[in-house]
């Protein structure tokens, strides 16, 4: 039996505060190695097909900026005074969609601006509309668009009053835009694996009702731009010349008749 106030008594508070200090230390490791996974994950970033985005850079009617906060993809002449701002989808490097985009800024003379994620990660970017769009003060009518959960946050900017319309790529809104103004175009692939026709069908209620929507017959998630392939995703049959040509014929026929 341990007596009050024997030295067994006096240690017990010290094992403790040395057991708590121990498992503190321990916490905080594991907190930082977390955040260190964490980190180089977000940072390892799905690359662009560089043939594909070296067919735009040789393209004498388009112009590619690279700044800070964005790349922007514009006509050599003639720019229109449409824009649009696009978020890429997790980890894909931003000029994966420059071939997928580059046709609809010939036909049209809009600006597209596609944005740089914070941690290449558009749901973690809480910037406003205007950290894009302001890189090209010149454009007055605004779309905002995004490929897989790039989407979802395009969907959260488009409550903004210069937005004009809604574009997504292999994408659906979390939740419904209060905008009842808004028009809205959603291109899906049929063999999509992570935004499947089934997906989008089922969140089809959360865009406005005239929502035009377009499946892209043979596209999967990653032929919306050009960067590989992704796990879990279905197999695409189209090839993205092919697919290009879609977007282009879509996305150019929306921006422009959508325009007021």
């Amino acid at each position: 039996m341990i007596q009050p106030g024997s030295q067994t008594e006096a240690r017990r508070p010290g094992r403790l505060r040395r057991g708590i200090r121990a498992g503190g230390w321990w916490s905080l490791t594991a907190f930082v190695l977390v955040v260190i996974v964490f980190l180089a994950w977000a940072n390892t970033v799905r690359v662009a097909d560089r043939a594909a985005a070296d067919q735009v850079f040789a393209n004498p009617n388009v112009t590619v900026t690279d700044t800070p906060n964005s790349v922007i993809l514009a006509p050599t002449d003639d720019a229109g005074d449409i824009g649009l701002v696009f978020i890429p989808g997790a980890r894909v490097d931003p000029y994966a969609y420059l071939y997928k985009l580059a046709g609809t800024v010939e036909d049209t003379g809009a600006t597209v601006v596609i944005a740089k994620p914070v941690l290449n990660l558009a749901i973690l970017d809480q910037r406003p509309l205007s950290t894009f769009t302001d890189a090209v003060p010149d454009v007055s009518t605004w779309f905002v668009g995004g490929h897989s959960i790039g989407g979802v946050r395009a969907c959260m900017l488009a409550d903004d009053s210069k937005v004009d319309g809604l574009v997504l790529f292999g994408s659906y809104c979390a939740t419904s835009p209060k905008r009842t103004d808004l028009r809205a175009l959603s291109l899906s692939g049929s063999t999509d694996g992570l935004s499947t026709p089934e997906q989008i069908a089922d969140r089809a209620d959360l865009l406005p009702s005239d929502t035009r929507f377009v499946e892209l017959e043979g596209v999967n998630h990653a032929r919306f731009g050009d960067y590989g392939v992704e796990n879990g995703d279905g197999v695409a049959t189209a090839p993205t010349d092919a697919v290009a040509a879609e977007i282009t014929n879509e996305l150019s026929e929306f921006l422009l008749e959508t325009t007021p």
